[in-house]
């Protein structure tokens, strides 16, 4: 963990800087209102034979830009480079179809020869266990069940027969073809899936050769007011899905050649056939690499008499499976799709109940699309808000929302996966502080109660004693010797950042303002403060009543540093200041008004300081802790030398009075 740290602050870790910086609140998504979903939806069910091949064409397209172009650049002229494509591409997708028919038919030719296999291990279960297996008892029961059904069905009327009942007399129709009805009945079903084939090539040729057109004319539809967001979008959706595309056919096909050789070396009829449906099924997400091992462990129960070899085959598709999700996806494209697992799975129940199985195969680049769109276009960005895998809550946002439902263990592990690469005070200062802070909006809005409020406090302090680990390794990190760093790889970007003073030697009392979340905060300085090797007391707000300050034992505290949440409480502030240094005249004592952004002003701090009569006025995290380890003197209390002088003023007054 302080791989990345130096100076006491942390060096950025890409991926997690964009999480930690402020942002400004997103404005509320606006939804769809029912009657356009539902419109929607029907269009697409209904118009599904009309919506199927354009979707198949436009994921083509994207699939094949990245060759034409390639073609292009090369010096192939725009047209041939096209036609080269596609139908080198639905070349390679007629071979795939008929080596798989070829192969289906072959095994259903040998089909008859792997019964007496099957029969045997049937037997063979129906033989295990004592008294009879599982399988004949459950073979018994629901034949007994039949019989009682066809006895209560086919009971005799109570009517004596006066005939014995005839036999049915047996009747074959034989019907003659002719001809031309044969070649209909066999022509008829490929004319459909032929007609669309060729209806797909021919729209992803005219999109190809016209792509630059249909996209001025999508910009000029959906997005002319905003040329930089709409080319964005459509670049990003076509390079997410091409990607998509093309990064799934090298992995299924890393994933398919390795089961076509093992299933031969098995011994596995037609592996050819299984290789090539482990490739195809592979495109289904989730469901389909199980449909695709599901028919070879079939044909090994069939093969051999015993269970070796349906053992082999199952260890051989869960090895490949886990080697291709957990080393090959991640290594070639991870989760560049920007899909979350939720979504894929969702979107493949919808695409298949939508448009049957070719809806489940492209269900993934469609909701990719979709995901693109409402990632760029305001009016879609509930889709990226579905289905998207990007956190749609800001850190400090997700932190409250665990504080208020009083859920500190949930909290905890966030502020812990945030750790691993950054230190205590910038998980405070850019996260906690500002989930603090949404409470305190809360309060003031009216809209939280006294009873939501302590409980947000109380979890944020619960969370603050469970990072005490963390807080207690960060110090034996800083005790540790420093870490040597090569000139080379300094960051320029962190040249400016402020090295955190150490804490030794010196005592600081740690307390809250004026209510409890002020509290939870001045807990968090203090853990931080802590890990500076500081000798650290807290208190609660309810002590720095007028009543109370007189009891405090600032007896050995150095310093005294009071947080406020809220920024109008400038006289509390003061009062404080004044109550604090009239209890002990060489107290420093520091005010923190905590704020989310960065405040770089310092003379304004300087000169609220000043106003207030204290030794120091900070904004932040790192600013209260440099602040409160600070070794300058402290600022002596202005209003007794006024008050000094006032009475001076009032006896001299009198005196003269009293002469004339």
């Amino acid at each position: 963990m302080a791989a990345n740290r130096r100076n006491g602050m942390a060096s950025p870790a890409r991926g997690l800087e964009d999480i930690l910086s402020p942002a400004a609140p997103h404005p509320r998504t606006s939804l769809p209102n029912v009657a356009t979903i539902v419109t929607t939806v029907a269009a697409l069910y209904f118009g599904r034979e009309v919506f199927l091949p354009i979707a198949i064409a436009l994921l083509l397209t994207f699939a094949l830009a990245p060759l034409v172009s390639a073609l292009k650049r090369a010096g192939v002229p725009r047209i041939a480079a096209v036609i080269v494509s596609v139908l080198g591409a639905f070349a390679a997708l007629a071979l795939f179809s008929f080596i798989v028919a070829t192969q289906v038919s072959e095994l259903a030719q040998n089909i008859p020869v792997y019964q007496a296999n099957i029969l045997t291990k049937v037997r063979s279960l129906k033989e295990t266990g004592v008294g009879g297996g599982i399988i004949a008892r459950l073979s018994k029961v629901v034949e007994r069940v039949g019989q009682e059904i066809d006895r209560q069905e086919t009971s005799p009327p109570a009517a004596t027969p006066e005939k014995p009942p005839r036999e049915p007399v047996p009747v074959e129709i034989v019907s003659r073809e002719r001809p031309l009805e044969v070649l209909q009945n066999i022509v008829g079903p490929l004319i459909s899936p032929l007609g669309s084939a060729g209806l797909i090539i021919v729209v992803v040729i005219f999109m190809l050769l016209e792509r630059e057109d249909l996209r001025d004319r999508f910009i000029r539809l959906v997005g002319y007011g905003d040329l930089h967001r709409t080319t964005e979008a459509l670049q990003d959706a076509g390079k997410r899905v091409g990607r998509y595309l093309l990064m799934q056919l090298v992995v299924n096909i890393v994933y398919a050649v390795p089961i076509a050789a093992g299933l031969w070396v098995l011994g596995i009829p037609n592996a050819l056939l299984w290789g090539l449906l482990a490739l195809g099924l592979r495109f289904v997400p989730y469901i389909g690499p199980a449909i695709g091992m599901l028919l070879p462990l079939f044909l090994a129960l069939a093969v051999a008499p015993g269970w070796s070899l349906v053992l082999w085959t199952a260890a051989l598709f869960v090895v490949m499976e886990l080697i291709t999700g957990n080393v090959v996806e991640p290594w070639l494209y991870g989760s560049r799709t920007g899909l979350s697992s939720l979504a894929i799975i969702v979107a493949a129940i919808f695409w298949t109940w939508l448009w049957g199985p070719l809806g489940l195969v492209l269900s993934t680049p469609l909701t990719v699309c979709l995901v693109v769109l409402g990632r760029h276009v305001p009016q879609f960005e509930f889709l990226d808000v579905l289905f998207g895998n990007e956190p749609v809550l800001e850190p400090h946002a997700r932190l409250y929302q665990r504080l208020l439902a009083g859920d500190p263990d949930e909290a905890t592990d966030h502020a812990e996966e945030m750790l691993e690469e950054k230190y205590l005070v910038e998980f405070y200062d850019k996260v906690a502080i500002p989930a603090l802070l949404l409470g305190e909006q809360d309060r003031a809005r009216g809209v939280m109660g006294d009873q939501q409020r302590r409980q947000v406090a109380e979890s944020a302090l619960v969370m603050v004693a469970n990072l005490d680990d963390s807080a207690h390794e960060e110090a034996e990190e800083e005790d540790g010797p420093p870490a040597e760093e090569e000139p080379d790889d300094k960051d320029p970007s962190r040249e400016d950042e402020t090295e955190l003073p150490d804490g030794t030697d010196l005592s600081v009392l740690c307390t809250g303002g004026r209510g409890e979340l002020d509290d939870a905060a001045a807990a968090m300085l203090a853990q931080v403060l802590e890990v500076q090797g500081t000798t650290v007391s807290k208190a609660g707000f309810a002590d720095m009543e007028p009543a109370n300050i007189r009891r405090l034992e600032l007896e050995g505290i150095d310093t005294v540093v009071v947080g406020f949440l809220n920024r109008d409480s400038v006289k509390h502030a003061r009062f404080l200041v004044r109550r604090l240094k009239r209890a002990k005249a060489a107290l420093r004592v520091g005010i923190v008004f905590w704020s989310q952004g960065p405040n770089e002003d310092k003379e304004a701090a300087a000169k609220l300081a000043r106003d207030i009569n204290a030794d120091f006025v900070a904004h932040g995290m790192v600013d209260a802790v440099v602040g409160a380890l600070s070794n300058e003197p402290p600022i002596a209390l202005k209003l007794v030398a006024k008050r000094r002088m006032r009475r001076q003023r009032a006896t001299s007054q009198k005196a003269s009075a009293a002469s004339t």
